[in-house]
Order: C-alpha cells, then structure tokens, then sequence
C-alpha cells in the first residue's frame, strides 16, 4: 500500500504564502495519488496568516490548523506539528516555496522503494541565498560535521521526509533552529537509514526570513551545546 503523508508547515506572518502553499502542496500529492493532509502550525502570528490558514481548513477537509498560544519558533512550532501528524510518513518544509513541491512525490517513492527511514534534501544551487548566509551555512555545516560527525550536504534546508514511527525512538528537544540538525542527529544515533535528494532551491519573493537573526544564531549554538553534551554523556 503507498505510503500517507503528513506535510507540517509551521507558518509565523506568512500571509503572503498561505493560499499559495495549500495550493502548491494539494496539487503536487493529489496529482499523485497520495493520500495526505496539510497541517499548518501558526506561530502566533501577528498579521493574516491564522484567518486565512483557517479559511483554507474550512474550505478543504484535508486541511489542518494549529494555533501556538504564543510564539514558540521554529522547534517548537515543528515538535507540535509532529505531535499532531496521522499519516505514515512526515514531511516538513517552509511556508515560502522553498522547492517545487512536485518534487514530493518522487522524495516518497524514493523512500518507499530504498526502505529507507528518511529522505534529506539538499539545494543543487544556493548562490541565491546571498554569500554572507552561504558564508554562515557553510560554517554551521563545518561545526556539526565536526561534533556530531554528520555527513549530510544541506543540514538546515526545509524539505525533510521521514517515517512517523521514527519519532518513537527519540525525543526532539530543540525550540529554535536547531531541530532541523537536532532531527538529523537524533535519527543517524537512533539507527536509521537516511538517503539525500538534490531539488531546485527557490528563494523567498515575498515576506521576511527569520532564520538568520543574531538572536536565532545565539540560540543555534546554545541548543547544540546541550545536545552535544546529552550524547557525550549517553556514550559513557
């Protein structure tokens, strides 16, 4: 039986992007056959994101909204969305188009048909992003290589597929940007076998990112000293 699949968007002021996602991600699996449905994490957002992500949920029974009571970021926006996923499989990703979510489809099959437990995407080109984030990325990349030993191309990039059941054998503790290194380790110590994907990257045309702040940078760091410690301390 093909897999199900839970796609979780945590959403912060992302106003300019929800129809167009519903609509993007509706379109790619239901052009595919694949049985899903769409939950949207609102992060307390302080513009039209959560009216226009419950218009959609009334429109589409496939369609589901979450309300942070207050702004819980990016890890904890993600560890609700997770919670609340039925499907077999789990795919998180950004509200702001990041890749063409045709793309999801084949992300499934590959899954699927290699037995694997979880597919990481990585950009085949993030010139876009501008050389101080590149700049930023590739040093982030270098410490967790160096800490944790992972070995993946593009450890922050939002288009992640894994098992629900995964997420039984360890507990995501992460409340900021770091949970998308944070899911990746956990997995890799936990047994799984996690393949790579290339996909086009598109970068953001509309709103604000608030991933690279000093304040989300500070926060990185600080959550992946902690893990880094809570494995050090597990190997002893």
């Amino acid at each position: 039986m093909p897999s199900s699949v839970s796609v979780v968007i945590p959403m912060y002021n992302e106003e300019d992007y929800v129809e167009r996602t519903v609509a993007a991600v509706r379109g790619a699996l239901g052009r595919a056959g694949i049985e899903h449905e769409l939950v949207l994490v609102d992060d307390a957002s302080t513009d039209r994101t959560a009216a226009l992500a419950d218009a959609a949920a009334a429109r589409d029974p496939q369609v589901r909204v979450l309300h942070n009571p207050s702004n819980l970021t990016l890890g904890g926006s993600l560890r609700a969305g997770f919670a609340a996923a039925t499907k077999d499989l789990i795919l998180y990703t950004d509200a702001d188009l990041p890749f063409d979510f045709e793309e999801i489809p084949r992300a499934v099959r590959l899954l699927d048909l290699l037995e694997a437990d979880f597919v990481s995407a990585y950009r085949f080109d993030r010139t876009a992003e501008g050389s101080r984030r590149a700049l930023y990325t590739w040093g982030y990349s270098v410490i967790i290589r160096a800490l944790f030993g992972l070995r993946h191309r593009d450890i922050n990039f939002a288009c992640k597929l894994f098992r629900r059941s995964l997420l039984q054998r360890f507990e995501l503790k992460s409340g900021g940007s770091f949970i998308d290194a944070e899911l990746l380790v956990r997995a890799g110590a936990a047994g799984a076998t996690v393949i790579q994907i290339g996909v086009d990257y598109f970068p953001r045309t509309r709103g604000v990112s608030k991933l690279a702040s000093g304040a989300v940078i500070v926060r990185i760091l600080k959550e992946l000293a902690s893990l880094w410690r809570e494995l050090r301390r597990a190997r002893r």
